[in-house]
């Protein structure tokens, strides 16, 4: 009896760290479910893909083919013997909006979506001559050039409410393919040739960045409408903001040699050779005089030939008293004493 007992005992002081185990083992379990809930699935159903990736909007950051950029604002160029009117601040601000939207036009390639539809799929429609794409769930051609996407979507929803079909689909457009807007880079440039536009006005430095002009390129010539409009100095910053458009002819060319003349109270008179950014008494020091209490006359041909002259003390300038004048091309000055 007693030996029963002692064998009954031996077992359960065996069997107890038996048990301990399986009961931190039966503890820590649910700790690992509740791990494994908290952390969401990579294959989430909600980490669902836009329905409309894949295709460019009309919103697209890229102004060109195969060149990012960032919009910039549009600043008046200063524009180098052009006979157009200069730019008022209304055209200004109506170039800078064109930098923001892009207008469908023949040969590009929508992609046009019905979303919460039971065939969501994408389809892709060629713009064709007359500016027409062929929808037949809208009832056939609809006229689509000279649109936006966000005004081709507001009227194909349209049509398809209007015909009651699909009356709750929600149609996205975009643009896959851009084709109807174009320019053309020729001269000092590593890169010439058509280029594609995805915006209805574009930044000259966007198309620079693109062509790589060569170092000695200085002046920018742009054919609009078959004429050149626009001569443009590339040695002044705010040329590289002014907006080019489609069909424009862009051409880089050296800048020819300029020059300015100088006599009388000097060391060497004569024709001296123009460098943009120089300044009356530089051109006074660099012609030899002192540049301490002359007074000077220059003169600057206007807009129909006649001169203008303007008599300046230099003592003046070097007090602080007035603005050190920039010299351009063909002006005349006279150092009296």
């Amino acid at each position: 009896m007693k030996k029963a007992i002692l064998i009954g005992m031996f077992s359960v002081l065996a069997l107890a760290p038996l048990r301990c185990a399986l009961a931190q083992t039966g503890s820590s379990t649910p700790e690992v479910k509740d791990l494994e809930k908290s952390s969401p699935s990579p294959s989430s159903p909600k980490e669902k893909k836009s329905p409309t990736s894949g295709y460019s909007k009309g919103t697209s950051t890229n102004v060109i083919s195969d060149s990012a950029t960032t919009t910039a604002t549009t600043a008046v160029p200063r524009i180098v013997n052009s006979g157009a009117p200069s730019s008022s601040k209304p055209e200004v601000a109506a170039d800078t909006a064109l930098t923001e939207i892009y207008k469908v036009g023949v040969g590009d390639v929508l992609d046009i979506r019905l979303l919460n539809s039971p065939s969501n799929r994408s389809t892709l429609y060629s713009v064709v001559d007359g500016g027409m794409i062929d929808f037949p769930l809208a009832g056939g051609p609809i006229q689509v050039i000279g649109l936006t996407t966000k005004e081709i979507e507001a009227r194909l929803t349209s049509d398809l409410k209007r015909l009651a079909v699909e009356e709750r689909t929600q149609v996205t457009v975009g643009v896959r393919q851009y084709s109807s807007h174009t320019v053309v880079i020729t001269g000092l440039v590593g890169n010439p040739g058509t280029k594609t536009l995805r915006r209805e006005a574009v930044p000259l430095y966007v198309l620079l960045s693109e062509v790589q002009p060569r170092l000695d390129a200085g002046r920018v010539v742009i054919m609009r409408g078959g004429t050149a409009t626009h001569v443009l100095d590339m040695s002044d910053p705010t040329v590289l903001n002014f907006t080019v458009q489609p069909g424009d002819v862009i051409n880089l060319t050296v800048r020819p040699q300029e020059f300015y003349y100088i006599a009388g109270n000097i060391n060497y008179p004569g024709q001296k050779v123009f460098q943009p950014g120089i300044t009356l008494v530089q051109a006074i020091l660099a012609a030899g005089g002192l540049a301490r209490y002359n007074v000077v006359e220059l003169s600057r041909e206007g807009e129909k030939g006649h001169l203008t002259t303007t008599k300046i003390k230099v003592k003046d300038i070097k007090s602080g008293k007035t603005e050190d004048p920039k010299i351009q091309p063909g002006d005349r000055i006279a150092v009296l004493y």
